[in-house]
């Protein structure tokens, strides 16, 4: 019995010693579904990922200031792309881990329409968006209201957020009427589970195509390269479907 225990221990050992730990900045828009894919990645795994939730482009800020972020799950493609040209990431390592959906919501029944109609109406009460200058939704918010020829008119009544995590608090806690969110922030199985909402086609702004990068920091790091592997497995994949993303 006692060698068993101390075989035990030392298996225990070797195990703890092979387990690591990655240091993640995540855009606000994956919320609840990069804590989930977290959870399962220590799970299957026995990595433990630190995640940090945030704008794309205050991460690409912290970065470039040298934060010591491993890997950058970006809510656009061209940070990751430009942290590669300025030797912030590992080249060759950047991929796409999921397309988002911009989705106008409100977080009570019966005032959002499904066409998006309320847009064409005169304005009443605040609009939410996210920072367009760091946050890719945010700017896919206001080109959607430039594409629909209302943007002059709903200028004076946006409410603008740091990241799209803040715009839909504004929504959620009724500061703001309805604004544009993430449909991962109000998906379950991939559709609006709550309030009411207009999932914006995709030929109202630029795709929101999502990279992921592999960052300096973390180049020596097996649990980075671990954790962006598991990002492009089975189980990742389907908590980010569930979560209304696309590939």
């Amino acid at each position: 019995m006692i060698r068993r225990l101390a075989l035990l221990l030392a298996w225990l050992t070797v195990l703890a010693a092979r387990a690591g730990e990655v240091q993640v900045a995540a855009a606000a828009n994956l919320g609840p579904a990069v804590q989930q894919i977290a959870a399962a990645f220590a799970r299957d795994t026995g990595h433990q990922a630190v995640v940090a939730l945030g704008s794309t482009g205050k991460f690409h800020a912290q970065i470039r200031n040298g934060a010591p972020f491993e890997v950058l799950l970006a809510a656009d493609a061209e940070t990751p792309r430009r942290l590669e040209a300025e030797g912030l990431a590992r080249a060759g390592t950047r991929f796409t881990y999921a397309i988002g959906r911009l989705v106008l919501w409100s977080n009570q029944e019966g005032v959002v329409d499904a066409g998006g109609e309320i847009l064409r109406q005169p304005p009443a009460g605040k609009l939410a968006v996210a920072d367009p200058r760091v946050a890719p939704y945010g700017a896919a918010a206001l080109a959607t209201l430039a594409s629909l020829g209302v943007l002059p008119a709903w200028q004076p009544h946006l409410v603008q957020g740091e990241s799209i995590a803040q715009a839909y608090q504004f929504v959620a806690s009724g500061n703001a009427r309805i604004g544009f969110v993430a449909l991962s922030q109000v998906a379950q199985q991939g559709r609006i589970a709550r309030g009411s909402g207009w999932l914006v086609p995709a030929n109202h702004h630029a795709p929101l195509t999502q990279d992921a990068v592999l960052l300096s920091p973390g180049a020596t790091n097996p649990a980075a390269s671990a954790f962006l592997i598991y990002l492009r497995g089975n189980a990742a994949r389907a908590i980010l479907r569930n979560a209304g993303y696309t590939f």
